[in-house]
Parts: C-alpha cells; sequence; structure tokens
C-alpha cells in the first residue's frame, strides 16, 4: 500500500484557495497588496507566500504577547484587552495601536 507523501497534509487546496504550507489564503493577500495602490498591477507567484509567512510570524509573536498578558491577569482565555496590552507594551506593534485604540470596550 503506498504512502502519503511527506507534503501531502500541507496541502489544502480546493474552495479556500490555499495551497502549499501556508495557512492564510494566497488569493485574498494577492487582492490586498493589488488594493493598496494603483501603481500594483502584477505580482510574483512568490510575493504572496513571502507575505503570508511574514503575517505568520507577526500573528505569532502578537498571540504570545498577549497570553502572557492574559497569564500576568491569572485567566487563561485570551481577550481583547490582552491584545490590546500586548500592542500598547511592544514598540515593534507601535503600528497598530491606533487600531486597538478605535476597539469599542
Amino acid at each position: 500500500m503506498r504512502q502519503a507523501g511527506a507534503y501531502s497534509s500541507m496541502l489544502v487546496g480546493g474552495v479556500s484557495g490555499r495551497t502549499g504550507p501556508h495557512s492564510l489564503p494566497l488569493a485574498r493577500i494577492k487582492r490586498i497588496m493589488k488594493q493598496s495602490s494603483d501603481d500594483v498591477r502584477m505580482i510574483s507567484a512568490e510575493a504572496p507566500v513571502v507575505f503570508s509567512k511574514a503575517c505568520e510570524l507577526l500573528i505569532g509573536v502578537l498571540v504570545r504577547r498577549a497570553w502572557a498578558a492574559a497569564l500576568r491577569r491569572k485567566r487563561r482565555t485570551l481577550l481583547k484587552e490582552d491584545v490590546a496590552a500586548a500592542v500598547t507594551n511592544t514598540d515593534v506593534f507601535d503600528f497598530l495601536v491606533q487600531v486597538v485604540q478605535q476597539q469599542p470596550k
């Protein structure tokens, strides 16, 4: 009996538009890239993959810092206040400060 290949579980494909080891939909990333500027017309196949990985890394760091904020408050549930605390307490996330301040409580 033939066994599945090493990468077969990573390939999702189908309706979601995702393929490969990344978990964010490449079609959505490509659409955001095109909508960001009128000057962007052509996007290479590799660019959305790189942006997908960068977004995954950014989300991972943000979640770890938000989780630390939740643990400091002796909770095991991640709340939007924890994400806001992670953003405001980390200089790298200064570009998100206005986003978390605009959210209603």
